[in-house]
């Protein structure tokens, strides 16, 4: 589970800085809901391999991210 955390955190870093960014209309903002997308899939489908109830719960939020950062990407 050691790498599901340290891709959480991740996650949540730049699904934080991402949000920023939108808020302030950046000039990378397409970029970054496109990498947004891809790192929130990844941490999505790690925590998708763990049975505990908050694992799922991780893994339904990352992928509902990733598909509103490509929504916004597009």
């Amino acid at each position: 589970m050691k790498e599901c955390i340290r891709l959480d955190c991740e996650c949540a870093k730049l699904c934080t800085y991402t949000a920023s960014a939108l808020s302030i209309n950046s000039s990378y903002a397409r970029e970054l809901c496109t990498l947004c997308a891809a790192v929130c899939e990844s941490c999505g489908n790690e925590c998708k391999k763990y049975e505990s109830h908050h694992c799922q719960q991780c893994a339904e939020a990352c992928f509902r991210c990733a598909e509103a950062c490509r929504a916004m990407a597009s």
